[in-house]
């Protein structure tokens, strides 16, 4: 027995020796019942909503009135034309626009029917539905309040209690744009496109540094007649290429197996995917230079899986999110990626509609170059 305690302590010892990797083992579960408990959710909160409003009369104001009181929409916007809402989509302003028919108050009245159109944004098709769903009980709820207020009046003009239902309907007609068949791979393909690239990047590097240091050959290498900074770049090349072969693997599989196409710019898009894998790298060797084993590199490049799943909006809305982590979720590199690969695969659109997350993207490598390699001098 007590050969056995002085073993459980040894392991004891050897488990605290390594500071970085026990602050890991600590800190990931605290990490992920946060995420959990506040980005897991199916809600769609503060969808912005565009109006067009061919009809302008009573009846579709007072629908208005009814998405404005709701807490899951926000109109941002009264528009004059079908383009003024495509364009809303492609600056990623909107997310559901309304559209209603000319003389909507007089089909309701006279033929007891009248159709509202629903443009939803489809390259997010499960938020697309969820958001149409919400609508569609917005004006189910409407439609009840209106049938009740014609039936007040229908008895006060007879002059009677004799019961008097009216029947009206409110027609929805759904549309979902960029993916009109409402596809999940649409979503879930961008997303895991960001996921692999930073995982295997991030991973990659960062053991194949640390193992240089444990092995001893680091100083080995570092006392050549190279510089420095030539030394890291040569250790990061070939991954930069094993990266590209893995990024044209994926694509390929996308477009010919899983039939997702890119309908924007494709040199656009490689462009931007290189310089995603380049952040990846980078980050990496932030890892490599914050931790002193294989293991804690390893435990902390999968770490970055909670955050890049929960926080990129790969899973879930973004928008949905505690305000917090909205801004937490500023620093993942894949949101920032899955926004262009959704925008450049799905929705079509120019390049210049993807040039904020391209400028994040380029000062997020800007910044990890130089904490890197700041962080590498001082352990030299």
């Amino acid at each position: 027995m007590k050969q056995f305690i002085v073993f459980v302590r040894k392991e004891f010892r050897h488990i605290f020796r390594d500071k970085r990797t026990m602050l890991i083992l600590l800190v990931m579960p605290i990490i992920m019942i946060i995420l959990f408990g506040f980005a897991i959710t199916t809600e769609v909160k503060d969808s912005h909503v565009v109006i067009l409003d061919h009809s302008k009369d009573e009846v579709t104001t007072r629908i208005q009135e009814h998405i404005r009181n709701n807490r899951y929409f926000t109109i941002v916007a009264d528009v004059h034309s079908e383009k003024e809402i495509q364009q809303m989509f492609l600056e990623n302003n909107a997310d559901l626009a309304v559209i209603f028919s000319y003389n909507f108050s007089d089909e309701m009245r006279h033929s007891g029917k009248a159709s509202i159109q629903l443009l939803a944004d489809g390259s997010e098709p499960n938020q697309a539905a969820v958001r149409t769903g919400y609508m569609q009980q917005i004006l189910a709820g409407y439609l009840q309040d209106y049938i009740q207020q014609e039936r007040s009046h229908a008895q006060m003009a007879q002059a009677s209690t004799s019961s008097f239902t009216p029947s009206f309907q409110i027609i929805p007609v759904t549309k979902m744009l960029y993916n009109p068949q409402s596809r999940s791979e649409y979503n879930f393909v961008p997303g895991v496109i960001g996921l692999i690239l930073l995982l295997i990047c991030a991973m990659m590097t960062s053991i194949a540094i640390v193992k240089e240091k444990e092995m001893g050959t680091m100083e080995i290498l570092l006392a050549s007649p190279l510089p420095p900074i030539v030394i890291v770049v040569a250790k990061l090349v070939p991954y930069f290429v094993i990266s590209c072969m893995n990024l044209a693997t994926i694509l390929l599989l996308s477009v010919f197996l899983l039939n997702i196409p890119i309908a924007g710019s494709v040199m656009g898009f490689i462009a931007i995917s290189l310089l995603y894998i380049l952040v990846s790298l980078l980050l990496g060797l932030f890892i490599s230079n914050c931790v002193s084993s294989q293991l804690a590199a390893m435990l902390l490049s999968l770490l970055l899986i909670v955050p890049t799943v929960y926080l990129s909006g790969l899973a879930f809305p973004i928008e949905s999110m505690p305000e917090a982590l909205q801004h937490a979720s500023a620093i993942i590199p894949a949101r920032w990626y899955v926004e262009v690969a959704r925008k450049l695969m799905i929705q079509g659109v120019e390049m210049k509609y993807v040039m904020h997350e391209t400028a994040v993207l380029a000062l997020m490598a800007v910044v990890l170059l130089g904490v890197s390699w700041k962080l590498f001098k001082v352990r030299l």
